[in-house]
């Protein structure tokens, strides 16, 4: 039992945000993620473009192998570096997904199946919409389950289960699951968060087909009561309590946007920018998506630890966008240890060039504060540039010329690092 307590502590607190009009501006949805982690662990932000695939082709996910889509979508990803899916990310449709690790009274498996995380790449290349994409992570996790070490660990399998935020242009939809068994609920407007505990009570919006059948067989629901998702099956009392970030979005009235929903990943006070003992904001994400088609989606990722002295840069869908090695890890093939049997028996380097730059950063601004502080104020002042420049691009009436942006994240990451050298 103690095993299991100890990894139930484990869950990492990462926060979620949507916000939608009225509460946003502009007529924009505005997304947000931090992802919390395992302190040394380095995530990269990779791209990969729309593919099709021959009828019977199988893909490689963190653990197992399943079958190939005919087509899947281009997404834009932030992930540990040592796996195949993804903490959060975007495809070319304006679909954002973002994933977090959960506990329910019912234990999560230790069998590899697909992570949580490898069922956010999956919704993301194969879905078109937030609903979409919501349909393909319940039906893969229905035929694969869910299952195996969350961390690259080989002394001890973490395990948990999931739950996710899914938002496109006109919908968000809150999945959470247990097992196979899940509930959503869909959100239109307002603002809403989830973290690493269960949130959905009694508005559900779809369900497992079989979800208060099986619940009622536990035990766990007599059929006569309001069924409480939550509730049902939460461990304790440790539901609802969750969302410290979602006063402050709330506070800037018909005000959120992509600057308001990185201060609130910055905050360190409240807690949604965490730095623990075992744990850290590994990488951030916010994403600004217009719900009129004609104005493109913007995605800002850090791609660096901890929001609060990293910088927001941002990627916009084209075709033939510049790829950027300098946020990507290093590739180890077959010979990586995530991949062998049995795995994480070491544990490589992963740093990419970004991720070192910023640990020297780290460093001066432990050192040498007058320093620290003058290099963080111009990278901030770098930032700001950015967001205006993007707020420009949405307020235009011309259609955006795709040559404009085709370099865009490329040149964001080569001039960081340019002011880190």
């Amino acid at each position: 039992m103690l095993s299991f307590f100890s990894r139930m502590a484990a869950a990492p607190p990462s926060y979620c945000f949507v916000a939608f009009p009225p509460c946003s501006k502009d007529g924009l949805v505005v997304f947000g993620k931090n992802s919390a982690r395992p302190r040394d662990e380095v995530q990269e932000v990779v791209y990969f473009a729309a593919a099709e695939h021959d009828p019977g082709s199988k893909v490689e996910c963190t653990y197992i192998e399943i079958e190939q889509a005919p087509k899947t979508h281009a997404v834009v990803l932030s992930r540990p570096s040592w796996l195949w899916g993804a903490e959060m990310g975007a495809n070319e449709h304006g679909v954002c997904v973002a994933n977090e690790a959960v506990v329910t009274r019912e234990p999560a498996s230790e069998s590899e199946a697909l992570l949580g995380m490898d069922l956010v790449r999956l919704g993301l290349e194969r879905g078109a919409t937030a609903k979409e994409a919501l349909d393909v992570i319940v039906a893969l996790l229905e035929e694969h389950g869910q299952g195996g070490n969350y961390y690259e660990d080989g002394s001890s399998c973490h395990t948990f289960q999931s739950a996710f935020l899914i938002v496109d242009r006109n919908e968000a939809w809150i999945l959470e699951t247990s097992g196979k068994y899940w509930a959503a609920e869909k959100i239109t407007e307002g603002v809403k968060c989830i973290c690493n505990q269960l949130s959905l009570t009694t508005k559900i919006d779809a369900e497992h087909p079989e979800l208060r059948n099986y619940v009622k067989s536990q035990g766990w629901w007599n059929g006569d009561s309001d069924f409480n998702f939550s509730e049902v099956f939460s461990l304790a009392d440790d539901h609802l309590a969750c969302c410290s970030g979602r006063e402050s979005l709330e506070k800037q009235g018909g005000d959120v946007s992509a600057q308001a929903m990185i201060d609130v990943l910055r905050d360190k006070d409240s807690g949604v920018c965490v730095d623990s003992e075992s744990f850290l904001t590994t990488a951030s994400i916010v994403s600004v998506l217009p719900q009129d088609p004609s104005f493109p989606c913007i995605h800002y990722f850090t791609g660096t630890p901890d929001p609060s002295r990293s910088i927001f840069k941002p990627f916009i869908f084209v075709d033939d966008v510049k790829l950027v090695p300098k946020v990507q890890s290093p590739s180890f093939g077959n010979d990586d240890p995530a991949k062998k049997i049995p795995r994480f028996q070491e544990k490589p380097d992963r740093r990419h060039e970004l991720y070192k730059a910023h640990e020297w950063a780290r460093s001066l601004l432990e050192n040498d504060q007058d320093k620290g502080q003058k290099l963080m104020r111009i990278m901030f002042d770098l930032e700001k540039q950015g967001l205006e420049a993007m707020e420009d691009i949405l307020s235009r009436t011309e259609i955006l010329d795709p040559a404009e942006v085709v370099d865009l994240f490329y040149d964001c990451v080569d001039t960081e690092l340019k002011f880190f050298k």
